[in-house]
């Protein structure tokens, strides 16, 4: 093979992963860094290279860990200053360009489409993306009124590519108890049942079955979080332990970002690759990257739509030369539900495909490592297919609310890069609904959801005004015929009168 693959093309020569679980033997307690830090280190001796692999990283992408992710948020141990630099040190790295990443779930894989575009055109040998979540360790440690010190002061630069929170940002959900992921994924959710014209309780067992085989997988992978395998109906039943947090999430359904994870994907030229005597058959060769940006969830035509996702995985089969059924590994990113169903949907997939959804276990069970998840993914795929000779891996990588996607198709079948077009960045939809920018008298319901928290229902919802604008609010529980439609499951199509109350907000009654 080495003979007939160019010395320019890229290929993932290294994986890795760590984890550990609070209370479980061997658990250390380690910060970002450690973690993330062993997880480079066992992507390094993945390469089963004879030469020195961290001496040849000339790029290192740090992911930014949930607690770096938004403006004004500090770690609350305290965290390396120079993070790309404190990860490439615990290796003996010394990068010549160092990045601390955007935001979103898409981003390992959406870099590993840069960093093979750079490779195959020259400007780079070996790239490295290394994340790590201690979230589950910060807040057991806090618990005890425990709080170390993380923090390190690391010399050298760095390329700070800020949050880029842009398109996530929903300043009219937010500010009525849509801030967060929960309820806004449960927004689109709820589109969709609408759609198929099924209950409440019907929708959380369908979700259910969706997710039960995940957390089978789960269940046998020692960097789980959750290793428990669950029914269709353990998931779906809603009990004190499996509450509702935003209708019609059960606790269990919803990514699980209580974890101590780190992953790391190392990219090198085939012609790096030889030179470090990194064995053939550990080469796994990148067929297609594609990245997509999704209209702001308030602008979107189809609420439980993310057409973004969708043309980003067929423009990824269609540059691999390859149909679904030719995929024999998937992950689908699995943070709540519709992610998934929106992929079942468009390409027929049944919830007990036989191949299975996820590699890993999905987030809600193997967890939600923050910006990183996707970066476990790809390992996956990576051992999938180094085991399983000529297969083909999809990874599907989700971030914000449906916001942005990043596909990747994995073989160890060469992949032609003479040409570097195999990574592809996809041009934005222009089809946006119009948000309305002042009062408006009346909405009719598209979608809802109630928060389920210590201060009461809160219902939130996203409606059409009679100027076709969209319009969001909160739904008044306290009137008896409004609380009736919501919290009956099915307001949608009801119309509501709008007021604006004394905190600026709009609320919304039944017209009767």
């Amino acid at each position: 093979m080495s003979t007939e693959v160019a010395d320019n093309t890229p290929v993932v020569i290294g994986v890795g992963q760590y984890s550990e679980r609070v209370g479980e033997p061997g658990y250390a307690a380690l910060s970002y860094m450690d973690l993330g830090g062993r997880a480079l280190a066992a992507a390094i001796a993945d390469t089963g290279a004879s030469g020195d692999v961290a001496g040849a990283i000339d790029t290192l992408a740090a992911i930014r860990a949930f607690e770096m992710s938004r403006p004004g948020r500090e770690p609350p141990f305290g965290a390396a200053n120079n993070v790309p630099r404190a990860l490439a040190k615990r290796v003996g790295a010394n990068p010549a360009r160092a990045i601390l990443t955007t935001t979103g779930g898409q981003t390992n894989q959406q870099l590993v489409g840069e960093f093979a575009q750079a490779i195959a055109a020259g400007e780079s040998r070996c790239a490295v993306i290394v994340g790590s979540e201690a979230i589950s360790t910060v807040l057991a440690l806090s618990a005890k009124g425990e709080k170390p010190d993380w923090s390190e002061d690391v010399p050298g630069d760095f390329e700070d590519q800020g949050f880029g929170v842009e398109e996530l940002l929903e300043p009219a959900l937010f500010a009525h108890g849509a801030s967060g992921a929960i309820p806004l994924y449960a927004l689109a959710e709820n589109a969709r049942r609408r759609r198929l014209g099924m209950g409440l309780e019907a929708y959380r067992l369908e979700i259910g079955r969706l997710f039960a085989p995940f957390t089978r997988v789960a269940a046998a992978n020692p960097h789980s979080a959750a290793p428990v395998a669950r029914t269709a109906e353990d998931l779906a039943t809603v009990t004190d332990r499996n509450r509702i947090v935003a209708e019609p999430y059960p606790r269990m359904t919803v990514a699980r970002d209580q974890v101590n994870q780190a992953a790391a994907v190392i990219v090198a030229s085939a012609g790096l690759a030889r030179e470090l005597g990194v064995p053939e058959d550990k080469w796994v060769h990148i067929h297609a990257v594609t990245a997509a940006t999704e209209l702001k969830l308030s602008e979107r035509p189809d609420l439980a739509g993310n057409p973004a996702s969708l043309a980003s995985v067929d423009a990824a089969l269609a540059r691999a030369g390859k149909g679904m059924a030719d995929i024999r590994y998937i992950d689908f990113y699995s943070c709540f539900a519709i992610p998934v169903f929106n992929q079942c949907d468009h390409f027929g997939l049944s919830v007990d495909d036989p191949r299975g959804l996820t590699l890993t276990g999905g987030l809600p069970f193997f967890g939600g490592a923050g910006n990183n998840y996707s970066a476990h993914a790809i390992a996956e795929a990576v051992q999938r297919v180094r085991g399983d000779r000529g297969s083909y891996a999809l990874v599907g990588a989700n971030g914000g609310w449906m916001s942005k996607y990043a596909t990747g198709i994995y073989s160890t079948q060469p992949a032609d890069w003479s040409g570097n077009d195999r990574f592809a960045v996809l041009p934005k939809a222009t089809d946006a609904v119009p948000v309305a920018k002042g009062p408006v008298e009346a909405a009719v319901v598209e979608t809802y959801t109630i928060n389920r928290g210590p201060k009461g229902p809160e219902a939130i919802f996203i409606g059409r005004s009679e100027a076709g604008e969209r319009v969001v609010g909160n739904a008044d529980l306290s009137d008896a015929a409004t609380a009736d439609a919501f919290e009956s499951g099915e307001p949608f199509g009801v119309r509501l009168s709008l007021i604006q109350d004394e905190r600026g907000r709009t609320v919304g009654r039944v017209t009767l």
